[in-house]
């Protein structure tokens, strides 16, 4: 800040000591943001952030403000607890009726805040009042110190539930005791394959990192899970939605496309055999396509089973990393290979729509793309497998189609290639027409809410059958 009103400096004992800087600027120490029309939103104070184990800010004002929002809070001091070298939110809370149950109460409050900002760690302070300076500003280390104090010398079954114990009870639905590092993830905690995957997307957004699957796969007991966490993340890497594919003039020239190169192309391969898709007279769109995986000319064989309605407007789900290596091609590269790279990624997207949905972590991302995708009026293609089929058999369908579901609620289409394997087996380029077959199942829907690993066995049954 800077004016008239603003003090030059100050005197000390010896001499005098300026507080703005060669121009004039005062620098408060107050933390500000500025919206897009240009509104400055007051933060907090910068000496108050408090900075989590995963490097993100928390601005103490946020909380505080969620928290005086519950009518049993009278008022309320969020303070740091300090976590692996950085701190980690307490709230510290004055109620109206001395008796009432506050973990109700901050468990509400976190639920207008994002999940890197939630208090897993809370007292209920012994006072009317805090303790205040002469402008009544609450003396902030006073209540750290009497908080810190107090949580030290709780029984160990009133201790507050660690951030972890907090995510696997959420998720179990068991109540989140105190975890001995020994504790196995399966046979004590019982997780199950689906409630993993979901603490795996809950670490993820608390802290902020990719966490892979396949790492993830290796850990065993809490213990492993700590150890992890503890160990440096690597950076988040975000795969690219290209919005722009569905617009206009890239919409016109894909449809182009389709019908001068891509359909004459399929044409030679080997024109499939369509059957069922009277099936999808009363489906308007949009819709979730579920097909086996073979090759990647799948979607050429899917595109052209697909009545006019469905086709002009698909989105098709692909794997991420590799997608995003063409757009993102690693600086061992040639110059010309990284500008092949990357206009092999252009006329991917462009031309056929495709999108990433990552097999290790982003997932999240991915589905969000899918949603904007159907609003915008666009079906969507998911191969349930996640990779081709070595053997001709499908492979077990992933989770993720029940998560998908859940979350579009749009009618899914089951559908299946069948002599496609065959021809790629024998090592031809075209085979004769009819030779490959597509079929197109009915339209099914399951309840939102639905559990997404039952999702996934029925579509695999469903499309087992075609």
């Amino acid at each position: 800040m800077r004016g008239g009103g603003v003090a030059a400096g100050y005197w000390n004992a010896k001499n005098f000591q300026p507080v703005a800087n060669e121009d004039g600027w005062y620098p408060t120490g107050d933390v500000g943001e500025l919206d897009a029309e240009g509104n400055l939103y007051f933060k907090g104070r910068k000496k108050e952030v408090i900075v989590t184990p995963a490097g993100m800010n928390v601005y103490p004002d946020d909380l505080e403000a969620a928290l005086r929002r519950q009518p049993e809070v009278k008022d309320a001091v969020v303070i740091p607890l300090p976590r692996n070298g950085n701190a980690e939110p307490c709230a510290a809370v004055i109620l109206r009726n001395r008796d009432a149950d506050p973990e109700p109460i901050v468990k509400r409050a976190n639920q207008s805040l994002a999940e890197y900002q939630r208090m897993h760690t809370w007292v209920v302070w012994p006072e009317e009042d805090f303790p205040r300076t002469s402008t009544q500003k609450p003396l902030r280390s006073v209540i750290q110190q009497a908080v810190q104090a107090q949580l030290a010398h709780q029984p160990p079954d009133r201790m507050p539930s660690s951030p972890l114990a907090e995510l696997i009870g959420r998720i179990t639905g068991r109540s989140p005791s105190r975890l001995s590092p020994d504790a196995n993830l399966e046979s004590e905690l019982s997780l199950n394959s689906l409630e993993r995957v979901e603490l795996l997307s809950a670490l993820e957004d608390r802290y902020q990192i990719d966490l892979s699957e396949t790492r993830f796969a290796a850990v065993n007991t809490v213990g492993d899970l700590e150890r992890m966490l503890q160990g440096k993340p690597p950076a988040r890497a975000p795969c690219h939605y290209p919005r722009w594919v569905q617009r206009w003039p890239v919409t016109w020239i894909r449809l182009a496309v389709h019908y001068l190169l891509l359909r004459p192309a399929v044409f030679l391969l080997g024109w499939p055999h369509v059957e069922g898709r009277q099936n999808l007279r009363g489906a308007p769109g949009p819709v979730l396509v579920a097909c086996n995986h073979i090759s990647d000319v799948d979607p050429g064989f899917v595109l052209t089973a697909l009545p006019a309605h469905l086709r002009h407007r698909l989105a098709i789900a692909t794997g991420g990393e590799a997608l995003e290596i063409l757009r993102t091609p690693p600086a061992s590269r040639s110059f010309m290979g990284r500008a092949y790279d990357r206009l092999k990624w252009t006329l991917g997207v462009s031309l056929l729509n495709l999108f990433p949905l990552p097999r290790a972590a982003g997932f999240r991302e991915s589905f969000a793309y899918a949603g904007e995708s159907v609003d915008r009026g666009y079906s969507v293609l998911v191969f349930p497998e996640g990779r081709h089929t070595t053997d001709g058999k499908l492979l077990p369908f992933q989770a993720g189609i029940g998560l998908l579901a859940n979350n579009l609620q749009i009618p899914i289409v089951p559908m299946r290639i069948d002599g496609l394997f065959e021809v790629k087996q024998a090592g031809k380029k075209f085979t004769r027409p009819g030779q490959v077959k597509v079929r197109i199942g009915v339209p099914v829907q399951f309840d939102q809410g639905s559990n997404p690993d039952w999702i996934a066995r029925e579509l695999q049954k469903i499309v087992q059958v075609l």
